[in-house]
């Protein structure tokens, strides 16, 4: 791959990339094979982790009848908080060690997959609950062995969650949001069944495909692997190893995939076509940059998140102040590849293509207006906030949003160009208003 122009070798960097595709099952009605998979595992005992709503669908029952015609004691857990915390990880990782299960079979979205992959991690290997968090927020310590099986089946057509080995959450003593990326965190086996799809509401859908969206063309425009400095043994190359071959071809079909389905499957919910190629596309997105790794506007998501005050949307718990993951992560999106095209110009123009933009007029140097405008088409049409002033946030916000950005170097490294707090305070300017 060293004689392909973008990721020709440099001196120092690596010269080989590592893919790691999940196991990952697709398709209507599979939920129901959850039993089989379970037994052929070994499983005796598991943990059902959810939330209280996942739990009322129709899809969760089948998939509970299903565990108890194989035979397997199943115990559900289903008080998951949305866009979890340091604490509801807490209580997730009591309910785990006192349980004495043998595997985990997560149903939900984003938050209940990362809180299973946590409530495992902890009950198989006991530690303090930062020790295995990102640094420099946590001690970064290495996952020290395998984990307990887990069966993850999303419910929701977004996070990408079940294709990776990176769990999220609010850090509450510190106002910001980071997570503990691992390989071992990984789940074993992923079920993605489009029927849960159909119960999504209008903005849950919107959020969740704004999050595959970004998590795309991210990946798509990371800094190629072969410009991250070699690691010190092979065994030490990052998941989140830059972009690379592997993980281009997840990103440009699901760019593609939500150029042609996005506003329809957030628009109609019984548009099963368009909610059934938006779950694979979140899928595809998230074994990309499960490859590859996510960069600025997933870190300045972090912090957005971590800050709010009084922000609350439709569709979400309204007993706390929320900006969800994916809105969170888009309303900064235009004003970091508007800054971000000048490095890669080919890959921004053709991701604009891909997204259904008309370029056919437009020039390299047109690249970065070219994305973010049809970014901001798509905001407007799925009824995005415009912007982070919309969500409460203003100009004496911006040391606080760059600090908590800052802080996400995991992330950061892996844009394609320098992340300094100066950069990260004029791109939190940027994406105050966009229209």
């Amino acid at each position: 791959m060293g004689c392909c122009q973008h990721y020709a070798l440099t001196e120092g960097g690596d010269t080989a990339f590592t893919v790691e595709p999940p196991v990952l099952t697709f398709g209507t009605g599979c939920v129901g094979e959850v039993g089989d998979h379970a037994r052929a595992l070994g499983l005796r005992r598991v943990a059902i982790v959810t939330d209280a709503v996942v739990g009322g669908l129709d899809p969760f029952a089948r998939l509970v009848a299903s565990l108890k015609a194989a035979g397997i004691d199943a115990v559900v857990y289903d008080e998951v908080a949305i866009e979890p915390t340091s604490d509801s990880f807490e209580a997730a990782r009591r309910f785990a060690a006192e349980g004495d299960f043998d595997g985990y079979v997560s149903v939900g979205g984003g938050s209940v997959i990362d809180t299973c992959k946590a409530a495992n991690l902890y009950a198989s290997h006991p530690d303090d609950l930062l020790a295995y968090v990102n640094a420099p927020l946590g001690g970064g310590k290495a996952v020290p062995g395998p984990l307990r099986p887990h069966i993850a089946c999303p419910t929701t057509a977004g996070t990408g969650s079940e294709a990776t080995g990176i769990a999220i959450f609010d850090l509450v003593s510190a106002d910001v949001k980071t997570g503990i990326s691992d390989r071992a965190l990984r789940p074993t086996r992923a079920l993605v069944d489009p029927d849960f799809t159909a119960s999504l509401p209008k903005t849950v859908m919107a959020c969740g495909a704004f999050d595959i969206l970004c998590h795309a063309l991210e990946s798509l425009t990371a800094r190629p692997y072969t410009k991250r400095p070699a690691p010190a043994r092979p065994s030490a190359r990052p998941a989140s190893q830059g972009a690379n071959p592997w993980s281009d071809m997840g990103c440009r079909e699901a760019l593609r995939l939500l150029g042609r389905f996005m506003t329809r499957a957030v628009s109609d919910p019984s548009d099963v076509e368009a909610r059934c190629q938006l779950s694979w596309a979140a899928s595809l997105a998230g074994i990309a940059f499960g490859n590859s790794g996510v960069h600025a506007p997933h870190g300045m998501s972090y912090a957005v998140a971590g800050l709010v005050r009084d922000f609350g949307v439709a569709d979400y718990p309204d007993d706390h102040a929320m900006v969800p993951h994916g809105m969170s992560v888009v309303l900064n999106a235009p004003a970091v590849f508007r800054r971000t095209a000048a490095v890669y110009p080919e890959r921004h123009l053709e991701a604009a293509q891909l997204l259904g933009a008309d370029v056919r007029d437009a020039g390299l140097d047109d690249a970065g207006e070219v994305l973010a405008s049809r970014l901001v088409e798509l905001m407007r049409a799925c009824e995005m906030p415009n912007g982070l002033h919309a969500v409460g946030y203003g100009e004496p916000d911006i040391d606080a949003l760059t600090q908590g950005a800052h802080a996400q170097q995991r992330l950061l490294t892996n844009a394609p160009c320098e992340m300094s707090p100066s950069v990260l305070a004029q791109l939190f300017r940027d994406a105050m208003t966009y229209w």
